[in-house]
């Protein structure tokens, strides 16, 4: 929903994509939260052949009592996440502080446009880093130097 990503494709199709990651875990979540309902055995003699192997296999569930398994998430993992969390924080600041720049300098660049009613004094004001290297190459005699091949 933020404009930043409609403007780049491949970034808002991955966003479309964790989405929907998030949706469907969230649904698994949901729907396996209670415990299973029981087995119906009945219905499975009534639509298998042998059910020989199906009273097999209700004797066997009836006499085993398997341990739930839970999964403790380690003080590890949570401290690794918790750092990525705040290595992604700190880049987040990152790019809005280049975003920041960026802005100020397109707004720069557009209020000293180059025009023809621009003069060389205008252009060395604009541009200090340009005049610096040209009146260097001034200097060295390198009159051709970014136009012909040595």
């Amino acid at each position: 929903s933020s404009p930043v990503f409609k403007g780049d494709t491949e970034l808002s199709s991955m966003v479309a994509g964790f989405r929907a990651w998030t949706a469907q875990a969230d649904a698994m979540a949901e729907k396996y939260s209670a415990a299973p309902g029981p087995i119906d055995f009945a219905s499975a003699k009534k639509s298998v052949r042998d059910v020989a192997l199906v009273d097999a296999l209700e004797k066997m569930y009836k006499s085993s009592s398997p341990p739930a398994q839970t999964y403790e998430w380690s003080k590890e993992d949570q401290d690794a996440k918790l750092q990525l969390i705040e290595d992604a924080k700190a880049g987040l600041a990152f790019t809005q502080e280049m975003i920041e720049d960026t802005e100020r300098e397109i707004a720069y660049l557009r209020t000293h446009r180059t025009t023809r009613d621009v003069s060389t004094s205008d252009m060395k004001e604009i541009y200090p880093d340009i005049a610096e290297e040209v009146e260097k190459e001034i200097e060295n005699r390198e009159w051709f130097k970014d136009t012909l091949n040595k």
